[in-house]
């Protein structure tokens, strides 16, 4: 079960969002001011804080420097019930992860906690264990290149699209680039294009004012304001609906912001990176991504490998991670074995880098000294490759065969969306919804 600290001065206010979470499944602890938070915090460290922006002893300005210098990768939101657009700016640069203007809409709390929750790890680099940053590890020849072309791209302020598969690290090259570029000084904003409903996505990215639709009882910012003389990520560009493409291409061409229920324009200084693991072309073709946006955001394309074509680099990430999460006791460093890497790099990886590093933290969880050998794999799925029937028959539609692939791939992966939805290079919400277009019946589902 996950823990959040909620912060806030208003007893009403700490009670209905403890309320909201408990409904989810969370962990709830709650302080009423700054120092007491900071006091919960140094004690039993979480992996999200939700603090108020004022309170009579501090502000949540304060509250972000004092959980992330606890904590550095804490995912810290940021609430109030003034509308301040430098306050906003003020909290990305500080660390925030989101800003959001009270009443706060509890739907829209949880899908930025989930996804704060997800880039976070679910609060897994606790104080004192070897934190991950984002570097970029490899040596291939084809992931140097990509790193290259990204360093080179990061000295203009051209938009980029990065496309690759479901786990492969196309954040953070984002964020490689962003820090390699003069904006680097900037906020860093991500926006996930796939866990907003439609409404919701147009305000999580332009804004909104008072008055402008049902609820809106205050003025917010959006995503695109907040990252001004920054960089904003659109993570999961080709989930963005078709209705919302031409105002993202008029932003993107105008470089101004229309905010919902606004007579006015916003100017904003922003560089937009792009990430998808779809084919955008493919996308365009059917109808479904507008052209004019595809060659707009396009500006300069980057693509990085996936893990089965660069196998050189997978000792490499495999003993990057053992350093990041082994905790050995004598303080020696924890080794794998040969004949381990040996069966690592001859596996498919069909989730990537993220599968690598999720396999490494369960192989040192399931030993218990300083070398890790093949013992680990015992009863655990971890085939060479993935079996997967290409042979399809003549004269189908592209209908049946889509059909047939989702199948078949369902059926090779024993019904684990999350590797179907790598191994196809779509989304797990796409597998979804091709899941009920079809009528498949329902299996294992990640």
């Amino acid at each position: 079960m996950t823990t959040v600290l909620v912060v806030d001065d208003e007893a009403a206010m700490r009670t209905a969002l403890e309320a909201n979470f408990v409904r989810q499944g969370w962990r709830v602890q709650t302080a009423k001011g700054k120092v007491e938070a900071l006091s919960l915090f140094r004690s039993a460290p979480c992996p999200l804080v939700v603090t108020d922006m004022r309170m009579p002893d501090g502000n949540g300005l304060e509250v972000v420097r004092g959980v992330r210098a606890i904590s550095p990768q804490t995912a810290v939101v940021l609430l109030t019930a003034f509308a301040n657009v430098s306050d906003a700016v003020a909290a990305m640069k500080e660390g925030a992860c989101d800003y959001l203007m009270k009443p706060v809409s509890f739907e829209e709390l949880q899908v930025i906690a989930q996804r704060a929750i997800e880039r976070s790890g679910e609060g897994r680099d606790q104080p004192g264990v070897p934190r991950g940053t984002d570097q970029l590890i490899g040596d291939s020849p084809r992931f140097r290149a990509v790193v290259e072309r990204a360093r080179q791209s990061a000295r203009t302020d051209a938009d980029i699209l990065i496309e690759a598969e479901s786990g492969t690290g196309k954040e953070v090259l984002a964020r490689f680039i962003h820090r390699s570029s003069r904006r680097c000084g900037g906020p860093f904003v991500a926006v996930n294009c796939a866990a907003f409903p439609e409404t919701l996505l147009e305000s999580e990215l332009f804004g909104h004012v008072r008055g402008a639709f049902t609820g809106a009882t205050t003025t917010k910012p959006g995503k695109f304001e907040l990252a001004d003389r920054g960089v904003l990520l659109l993570d999961e560009i080709g989930e963005m609906p078709l209705s919302l493409q031409p105002k993202l291409l008029r932003v993107l061409q105008e470089r101004e912001v229309d905010r919902l229920g606004d007579t006015r324009v916003v100017r904003v200084d922003v560089r937009v990176i792009a990430t998808t693991n779809c084919c955008l072309r493919g996308l365009v073709r059917e109808g479904r991504f507008r052209s004019d946006l595809y060659y707009r955001i396009n500006v300069i394309p980057l693509t990085v490998p996936p893990l089965r074509e660069r196998r050189e680099d997978i000792a490499q990430l495999a003993r990057f991670f053992v350093g990041k999460y082994s905790r050995d006791s004598a303080g020696s460093e924890v080794q794998l074995t040969p004949d381990l890497l040996a069966r690592m790099e001859a596996y498919a990886w069909p989730g990537n880098v993220r599968e690598l590093e999720n396999f490494v933290r369960r192989a040192l969880a399931l030993s218990s000294g300083p070398v890790v050998g093949v013992e680990v794999l015992e009863g655990i799925e971890f085939a060479p490759s993935l079996p997967l029937p290409q042979r399809l028959e003549a004269g189908l539609t592209l209908r049946e065969v889509e059909r047939q692939l989702l199948e078949r791939t369902l059926e090779a992966t024993n019904g684990n969306r999350t590797r179907a939805a790598g191994i196809l290079g779509i989304s797990i919400r796409t597998i979804r919804n091709k899941i009920r277009e079809y009528g498949l019946p329902p299996r294992e589902v990640a």
